[in-house]
């Protein structure tokens, strides 16, 4: 999850050459889009941006197989994990108030 987007995780199944050899290819199209490159480099290094995620099991057809819905690019507080998600995060603009007790046993 990030900034309460959940994002699918890569296929735990693959083999770790094979996902090693995706990663690679995604870091080296990810470089690619670095700076001022022209719109040719762009398209292609983003074509190999989404065909590595697809590779890694990040986008396209689910890997896992026990009918879960996919959520990926949902907010988490649109989904079942709603109540979870609310449950752990902390408004970072509100103060967080620690009774004497807590800050105590948090600085052990």
């Amino acid at each position: 999850m990030v900034r309460g987007r959940l994002w699918r995780k890569f296929n735990p199944e693959l083999p770790q050459a094979e996902r090693r050899r995706h990663v690679d290819a995604l870091m080296h199209a990810r470089r690619m889009l670095r700076g001022n490159v022209p719109p040719v480099v762009r398209s292609m290094a983003s074509l190999l941006v989404d065909e590595a995620k697809t590779a890694l099991g990040k986008r396209g057809n689910v890997w896992w197989t026990d009918d879960a819905p996919d959520y990926n690019r949902k907010m988490a507080t649109c989904t079942f994990f709603a109540g979870r998600y609310r449950a752990v995060t902390v408004d970072v603009d509100q103060p967080t108030k620690l009774s004497a007790n807590a800050a105590a046993s948090s600085s052990l």
